[in-house]
């Protein structure tokens, strides 16, 4: 299998700043083993249980990130280790992340996901709300907001991607502090552009172990 390959070549082709999650959604161990073994040990999933099984099972030096939409009811199966949660989208989940965090004796690390793309399906705060949630944050003391994350639209018109990132690498820039350093912006078919953008962060899945199963 090319994962090896693949994962070699995106790693070559990314600035030394930017942070690669392997996003391991629907693949199996083995091919999360491949990758691992090529030495990659930032990996994503979107469901909340099968993360929590592939946690189990994997090697314990990974570090795991949850990079889909999450429910508040999920929230009590990846608290116990999660790295980091990529898609806080309310502060309904938030106070539950920040509970969970605290029932485990932890501080979990959290991305804001804000709203950049004009499909309505997407989740997130509005780039307007980001500085208010920040500071109701900080009331929670078992989390972190340790940056912010953005999915463009699904488009080929590249125009309206780069500007999409541009608006949210700007709100970046103005809150970015020691504790904020994380924009995670770009998946395979947009990251480059979202690093010439200022992404310090890319999730990239079929372009390391082919298109989902």
């Amino acid at each position: 299998m090319p994962i090896a390959s693949n994962l070699k070549a995106i790693q070559i082709s990314l600035p030394k700043e930017v942070t690669l999650v392997a996003v391991s959604k629907t693949k199996p161990n083995t091919d999360i083993l491949e990758a691992y073994h090529a030495g990659q040990r930032i990996f994503g999933e979107n469901k909340a249980q099968e993360l929590a099984l592939k946690a189990e099972e994997l090697p314990k030096d990974i570090s795991w990130h949850m990079i889909g939409h999450l429910q508040t009811n999920k929230v009590k199966f990846i608290a116990p280790f999660t790295s980091l949660i990529h898609g806080v989208d309310s502060i309904k989940l938030l106070k539950e992340i920040n509970k969970r965090a605290a029932q485990n004796n932890r501080t979990i690390d959290c991305l804001l996901q804000v709203h950049i793309a004009t499909e309505s399906t997407k989740f997130g705060f509005l780039l307007t709300e980001v500085e208010q949630v920040i500071t109701e944050s900080k009331t929670f003391e078992n989390i972190r907001i340790v940056g912010l994350m953005g999915m463009a639209t699904f488009t080929d018109d590249t125009q309206q991607i780069t500007q999409e990132f541009k608006s949210l690498s700007t709100v970046f820039q103005s809150i970015k502090s020691t504790q904020i350093t994380i924009l995670s912006m770009g998946m395979s078919g947009d990251y480059k552009i979202a690093i010439e953008q200022g992404s310090t962060m890319v999730r990239v899945g079929s372009a390391i172990f082919g298109h989902r199963n």
